[in-house]
């Protein structure tokens, strides 16, 4: 029996992936191990989105390969989203991989492996209900893949060219997959896609994800239901209405990338920022205490002083409860891959900084709000030097992005009856919250 080490890069899409592979790779009679260097087999699963993701792609194969030269025995697969950006590339740079495999075989793991032949499928792999699946998450919760690709053309982004273009699961499917996570235990489902709001609309709907998670929240068992990625201009009445549910987290991912009008023009995007101030107080005001989390963009091409310091103005105005910023990174073959880079790297590290440090202060300041009120807590782990406190996720917390929850408890703790827990918050800081566990 032959042992497996992978690792998964990048973002929750590419861990349902990896998650299937173990899966796939289970059934074939595989072992895993967490590290690479007990391997026989090391898998990594690639990013290509960003040209970081690229460079850490890059050293994590590099990496694997060191280990090959001292054990010729190894085995080492690149698979995922760079290498089906740039097979060939990868190919001249790491010719020691003895596998490729890009975005479309994942399920075929074994196979290639084993060196059966596979078919190239004409379309991006996308998972179902009958895909074979190891959870990597923890116990309490876990990612369900929606959807596929993506059929927005923003001119700064790669996923099309990657992925293809939006391709929805069924709800059946989707349906069936979250039932038997919660036989599982699992207590909240965290839905993920490149555009989770665009859900159905390849399928002809107009309200396929407020339509899904009214039947996602029939399901006995899951208590949380979270959908993450969404698109400013797809928030519909009838979505916020059911964000209203018991089950439904009020929380919304709306990467508004920028605020200046000209700049999103170029983007290809379609919410300046008088708009998305607006579309923030519709949210508020249908769902409240919604929690709202966007991803900018600084030094775009063409984005000097006056634009950055309007972007500054928007998040002091916008309020949010969490924000990433990311440095803009040419794309070959999108459409802002011809404009000129006029921005330097230097330049855009201190903006994304000026921009973060600008948030902190409100997100403190919103983490204190919580201070003295009693919260719900999924509860993911211990944590401390002697394992004495719990460590989880409020509702308005996303898994792997946002802060968490430190809740310690007197005494001993044998077992939790359930992975949620009442605890009172005592502190607050920039990100993370600290309480104690009540009954």
């Amino acid at each position: 029996m032959k042992n497996v080490a992978l690792i998964s890069l990048g973002c929750a899409k590419n861990l349902v992936d990896s998650e299937v592979m173990l899966g796939a790779l289970r059934k074939a009679g595989y072992a895993f191990v967490g590290r690479a260097r007990d391997a026989d087999i090391v898998i990594v699963n690639t990013c290509g989105f960003i040209r970081p993701a690229r460079a850490e792609a890059e050293k994590v194969l590099a990496g694997a390969l060191r280990l090959k030269r001292r054990d010729p025995r190894k085995t080492v697969v690149a698979a995922g989203c760079y290498v089906e950006r740039d097979e060939a590339a990868l190919k001249r740079r790491f010719p020691e991989v003895d596998i490729w495999t890009g975005v479309r075989s994942f399920d075929r793991i074994a196979d290639l492996l084993a060196g059966r032949p596979v078919p190239r499928p004409e379309r991006t792999f996308l998972c179902s209900d009958a895909s074979p699946r190891v959870l990597s998450t923890p116990a309490s919760w876990a990612y369900v893949k929606v959807s596929e690709g993506c059929s927005h053309r923003c001119a700064f982004c790669c996923v099309p060219l990657i992925k293809g273009p939006y391709v929805s699961r069924s709800r059946a499917s989707i349906v069936r997959e979250v039932r038997a996570l919660a036989a599982r235990g699992i207590k909240e489902v965290d839905l993920v896609s490149h555009d989770t709001t665009f859900y159905g609309r390849d399928r002809g709907g107009r309200n396929g994800l407020a339509e899904l998670l009214e039947r996602l929240v029939r399901v006995d068992g899951i208590e949380w239901i979270r959908f993450l990625y969404g698109y400013p201009g797809e928030i519909t009445d009838e979505l916020l209405d059911v964000m209203n549910a018991d089950k439904v987290c009020r929380y919304l991912d709306l990467p508004f990338q920028h605020c200046d009008r000209k700049l999103l023009k170029a983007m290809k995007r379609a919410t300046p920022g008088d708009k998305a101030l607006d579309m923030l107080k519709r949210i508020r005001a249908r769902v409240p205490g919604a929690a709202v989390r966007t991803s900018l963009i600084v030094g775009l091409p063409g984005e000097g002083q006056a634009e950055f310091e309007s972007l500054k103005r928007f998040v002091e105005e916008a309020r949010f409860d969490h924000l990433g910023v990311f440095t803009y990174s040419p794309e070959s073959g999108t459409g802002a891959s011809c404009m000129p880079d006029t921005v330097g790297e230097s330049e855009k590290e201190r903006r994304r900084a000026e921009i973060m440090a600008l948030q902190a202060g409100i997100s403190t300041e919103k983490n204190r709000s919580y201070v003295g009120r009693k919260l719900y807590v999924l509860v993911e782990g211990l944590t401390g030097d002697s394992g004495r406190a719990l460590v989880g996720r409020t509702r308005f917390q996303a898994p792997e992005v946002d802060g968490r929850v430190v809740v310690r408890f007197p005494g001993r703790l044998f077992r939790l009856p359930s992975p949620l827990v009442r605890a009172e918050i005592c502190s607050a800081g920039t990100y993370d919250l600290g309480g104690r566990l009540v009954p």
